[in-house]
């Protein structure tokens, strides 16, 4: 479920306001893989599938910071802004991975949008308490805050 609004300033309105759930995205072994050559972790719980089956997850695993950057792609598919100059990805606030998400899982992101305030140069910063499930996990895999900077 997508919510669409016109402008930064449109933000404020959605101050305390709950935006639903994105699609599932999977986690195909190839992206992680794809992650741990760009990132140099090659711990072998991510890549090496036929020793992560003797591990302590039974199989291989995505990296947490994988899991993370897929906040990317999932919140776009929460908010929309149409008269939008620039968004800046500003950082993020308490994060933890509570679980773990296995290779070929999908994941999807469920947001609440926990404040907005004005910033310099005529900016709107948001921060949104994230959560993001698995199919495969009772609990989340990974509880954050996301900051972002909209300019319109």
């Amino acid at each position: 479920m997508t919510t669409t609004i016109s402008s930064p300033k449109d933000l404020l309105d959605l101050a305390g306001q709950d935006l639903g759930v994105s699609e599932w995205l999977e986690v195909p072994q190839r992206d992680i893989d794809t992650f741990a050559e760009a990132t140099h972790d090659h711990q072998w719980i991510h890549t090496d599938v036929e020793r992560a089956k003797t591990g302590p997850f039974g199989e291989t695993i995505a990296h947490g910071y994988l899991t993370l950057s897929l906040l990317i792609p999932l919140w776009s598919e929460i908010l929309e802004i149409t008269e939008l100059k620039m968004a800046v990805n500003y950082g993020l606030n308490k994060v933890r991975f509570p679980a773990p998400v296995p290779a070929g899982s999908s994941i999807r992101l469920a947001a609440n949008v926990v404040s907005v305030e004005e910033v310099k140069g005529g900016g709107y910063q948001v921060t949104v308490a994230a959560t993001v499930e698995c199919n495969r996990s009772e609990k989340p895999v990974v509880i954050a805050e996301m900051v972002y900077r909209y300019y319109g």
